[in-house]
């Protein structure tokens, strides 16, 4: 995964580096420019919210980032659903979902500290951050 590859992030690979947390290393060379689904920045703005942060400095600081933030279309929700069954055993939540879709619509890899996304099976490229 070097400098400059495309890919979809999830909101743990996001707080990873948001939080200082395992696995930031390899998230942080492909911020910028990483396709992002607007559901999992709400996410993640949520739980920095939760952590204490001020919601309106970690959204500034994530626009400073320059990520592709990519609305929830209708074709994601479809595809989010239909992985429902896929994922209903790890517990996968439309977070997570929107995540795999948006990959999927774009064909693109996705970093995540969701080790679990490995075993799905799904015809996606799951990049483990930890």
């Amino acid at each position: 995964m070097g400098r400059g590859m495309s890919v979809v992030l999830d909101a743990s690979a996001i707080l990873a580096v948001i939080l200082d947390e395992p696995g930031r290393e390899r998230v942080l060379p492909v911020m910028t420019g990483a396709s992002v689904s607007a559901i999992n920045i709400g996410e993640v703005l949520s739980r920095a919210v939760d952590q204490g942060f001020e919601v309106d400095r970690v959204a500034d600081g994530l626009t400073r980032l320059e990520m592709k933030v990519l609305p929830f279309e209708q074709g994601d929700a479809v595809e989010a659903a239909r992985l429902r069954t896929a994922t209903k055993p790890i517990g996968a939540s439309l977070g997570d979902r929107a995540c795999l879709a948006l990959a999927r619509r774009l064909r693109l890899p996705v970093l995540t500290a969701d080790r679990a996304w490995s075993s799905l099976g799904l015809d996606l490229e799951i990049v483990p951050i930890r």
